[in-house]
């Protein structure tokens, strides 16, 4: 029996397992159905290459294969220099994995171009938490601080579907009635409210500043903690103050007796908690409509005082870890930002390399894949632990960017959708057979356990990096494929930075410590509750930040008549690469569905149960319809789990947040037609 955790979200429940069958933990079904992934059918066991563009994969050795990469990756290096080559990662790698996969790009490859699928999901919450707190963590408080709340208020976030076993800790809230659930769609979330808000996509920016004029105006705002605690009251009361309820109602469609009954639930509560999720945040305005919430929960005097706060719900296993240690385009290991020289020479010397061989920063994600095998762009893509072809906005265009490389190497577990493109394919180990940590949402460091074996052909991602640096002439030493080994070294990197693993050992964690960063030292205890003293900032106040509704990138109108929205669904998860080989998870949602109010599907000639065509400026995906009369009429719902026709991410807009480079999944205008 080995103790472990879950493969997927952000939660990282404890899972015992005994072989491959999970057999304790309290876990959704997802996790209780996670052991049949270790041993799907079509689970890669060896590698594979494809000898001509267009060719079939065949299998290959483990050493043909990283010579060839090597080889081809030099190639494209001479005739395009390091720009010539970029690197892909994801959310759910470990943070040794993250942490080596920066290091690689920047030292074995030299290249500016890193990015990875996190960009697509917590970007904006990161960019907003930075600005108001000069911190970024998902979570500044334990999870189990929310058991004692008694109001909390859920904006964008379906906890029941997308991390089920959260709902237990609303519990207390939602018996004394102070649950309140801002999302388009009643999803199972919003039916356990006592209160549902149903913004119209796109305008949650401007229901935050309707909540803030109720604050204000009804006499609610903590008025000490505003003078003791935060800088720039004004500056954001002066463009609320123009946001009377009646206003937001207007531009929203939630009535202004809705808002100022929200608001009196949060400011009457001993302990309060307000939590945003991909809703507010997967939009061209996501930072500024974060920063609309963190400015809201700070008038109410929430973050920094125990028993309340802000917060936003790290969506991927190690979303938190896998955006601190070195895979974001702008950022080193220990949350250091790559432009600041303090911390290139930090890390440079960590590395054994001179601060001025690090590359600049590089672009985002999007703006990375839709550069791809253009005149200016890379001609090489290395990606691991992602699924772009399916989870990338206007996800037609991507893949046929990503077919225009000159090489595309990808090392998974199954045949993704983006590995089926690939020259060459890398079979890795998964989560139940290797060992490595990840930072989970309330950033709470987490060893995870090797439990099984993995099969003889699979190596892990370490190994594979520290096979590839070697070939390009690298020392071994460099890269380190034992990870305890690595975790050392990150250790090391992020000493001093703002998320300082410094303090954190695999002996601590062994150990069983509940670890938070930051940790800055072996005797610290770490920090399960930040801000309770002072913020991040160098005077430790944290900064309201003036923002104004500006709406979604696109408006729906003429041929366009309606706003379609994306998410998750219970059975599945991200690109649906591992949960669609569950057979348990696969016959609970074969396939796409899209949700519409019954009026809007009589309206396009359409039933429950017909299959559609969901039509936006950039592609068509195809869907199931789902009649229910708990989403907006002008609303449509698209899961974002399916490949093929029925990718959802072919209609989604690439437009960006100019702060986070999010793109906006959660807006775009669409018309629904017969299939």
């Amino acid at each position: 029996m080995t103790a472990t955790h879950c493969p997927y979200c952000a939660l990282q429940c404890r899972m015992t397992m005994d072989g491959p069958r999970v057999s304790a933990g309290e876990l959704c079904q997802k996790g209780w159905t996670a052991g049949a992934l270790l041993g799907a059918p079509d689970r890669l066991r060896e590698p594979l290459v494809r000898d001509r563009r267009g060719g079939p994969l065949r299998p290959a050795s483990w050493d043909e294969a990283l010579d060839l990469v090597a080889a081809r990756l030099r190639r494209v290096l001479a005739g395009h220099g390091p720009g010539g080559v970029a690197v892909f990662g994801g959310g759910g790698l470990t943070n040794e994995k993250a942490y080596l996969l920066g290091k690689f790009a920047r030292v074995a490859l030299g290249t500016p171009n890193i990015d990875y699928n996190g960009r697509f999901c917590m970007s904006s919450a990161a960019a907003a938490a930075q600005r108001a707190f000069g911190l970024d963590r998902g979570l500044p408080f334990p999870l189990a601080d929310l058991d004692e709340a008694d109001a909390i208020m859920l904006v964008g976030a379906n906890v029941a579907e997308t991390m089920p076993p959260l709902v237990r800790r609303l519990r207390r809230a939602r018996d004394r009635g102070g649950l309140v659930v801002a999302d388009p769609r009643r999803t199972a979330t919003a039916g356990l409210a006592s209160l549902h808000l149903a913004p119209r996509p796109g305008t949650d920016l401007a229901l935050a500043l309707g909540m803030l004029h109720a604050a204000v105006a009804g006499g609610l705002v903590r008025r000490d903690d505003l003078e003791r605690r935060t800088e720039g009251f004004a500056a954001a009361w002066r463009i609320a103050a123009r946001w009377r309820p009646e206003e937001a109602e207007r531009v929203t469609g939630v009535a202004a007796a809705d808002q100022r009954a929200a608001v009196g639930l949060l400011a009457g509560a001993r302990r309060a908690y307000l939590l945003t999720g991909r809703g507010a945040e997967q939009h061209a305005t996501g930072s500024d409509t974060v920063s609309a919430w963190i400015n809201l929960a700070l008038a109410l005097g929430l973050p920094g005082r125990e028993g309340s706060g802000y917060g936003s719900l790290t969506g991927q296993g190690n979303g938190q870890g896998g955006r601190e240690h070195g895979q974001k385009a702008d950022q080193l290991p220990g949350y250091r930002r790559l432009d600041d020289p303090a911390a290139r020479r930090h890390v440079a010397a960590v590395w054994g390399v001179a601060p001025e061989d690090l590359p600049a920063p590089g672009p985002s994600a999007y703006e990375l894949l839709d550069s791809l095998g253009t005149e200016t762009g890379p001609r090489a893509l290395l990606v691991f632990g992602s699924n772009p072809a399916v989870s990338a906005p206007r996800a037609g265009r991507v893949s046929r960017r990503l077919a225009a490389l000159d090489l595309l190497v990808v090392a998974d577990i199954v045949p993704s959708e983006t590995a089926l493109m690939a020259d060459v394919v890398l079979p890795v180990t998964q989560w139940a057979e290797e060992e490595g940590t990840l930072t989970n949402l309330e950033g709470r460091v987490l060893l995870r356990r090797r439990a099984v074996a993995p099969p003889p052909g699979a190596r892990g991602d370490l190994s594979v990096l520290r096979g590839l640096a070697v070939r390009l002439g690298r020392p071994a030493a460099e890269f380190p494929d034992d990870p305890e080994e690595v975790f050392a070294e990150l250790a090391r990197a992020s000493a001093g930075g703002l998320a300082d693993y410094s303090g954190i050992g695999y002996d601590r964690l062994r150990a069983g410590e509940e670890i938070h960063w930051p940790c800055p030292g072996p005797g610290h205890p770490g920090t399960p509750r930040a801000f309770l003293d002072r913020f991040a900032h160098p005077d430790g106040r944290a900064r309201f930040v003036p923002v104004d509704h500006r709406g979604p990138a696109e408006r729906p109108g003429g041929d366009f008549p309606l706003i379609a929205t994306t998410g998750r669904v219970l059975a599945h998860y991200q690109s649906g690469a591992q949960t669609r080989r569950v057979p348990e998870l696969a016959a609970a949602e074969p396939g796409a569905r899209v949700e519409v109010h019954p009026d809007t599907a009589r309206r396009a000639g359409l039933a429950d149960g017909d299959r559609a065509r969901v039509v936006s400026r950039r592609g068509t995906a195809e869907a199931v319809v789902r009649c229910t009369p708990g989403i907006r009429r002008d609303t449509v719902f698209l899961p974002f789990h399916f490949p093929g026709a029925e990718r959802a991410n072919l209609v989604t807009n690439p437009a960006l947040d100019p702060v986070s480079r999010m793109p906006e999944f959660k807006a775009c205008a669409v018309r629904l037609e017969p299939a």
